[in-house]
């Protein structure tokens, strides 16, 4: 059974992993949903259809409008390669501190 502090990323100094969650929808079923919007449907409609909040929906329109299916595949190939770069410059971050600190230690 899960628990509340289950979510929490930082408990007694350590770090916890929690478990991302995957979206019902995938990126193509979300702009065709946005589509739908931009043909003349009613966001109300559209998102009592399928199940979703309207900051959900606009959250949607966002990140995906005006994209069509090459495109989210080339905005999730940058998000990814963001991360990547993003992992390189934390190590080598703290590659130099570790070297700042013994070199430090051996003046």
């Amino acid at each position: 059974m899960r628990k509340w502090w289950d979510d929490v990323f930082w408990l007694s100094g350590r770090q916890r992993k929690t478990r991302v969650r995957r979206s019902k929808f995938a990126e193509s079923e979300i702009i065709n949903i946005l589509r739908q919007q931009e043909a003349g449907e009613k966001t109300a409609d559209i998102c009592r259809r399928y199940g979703i909040s309207p900051a959900t929906f606009f959250n949607w329109k966002t990140k995906y409008g005006g994209l069509d299916a090459h495109g989210v595949q080339r905005l999730r190939r940058l998000e990814e390669e963001n991360k990547n770069l993003k992992k390189l410059l934390a190590e080598s971050i703290l590659e130099n501190v570790r070297l700042r600190e013994s070199s430090s230690r051996s003046v």
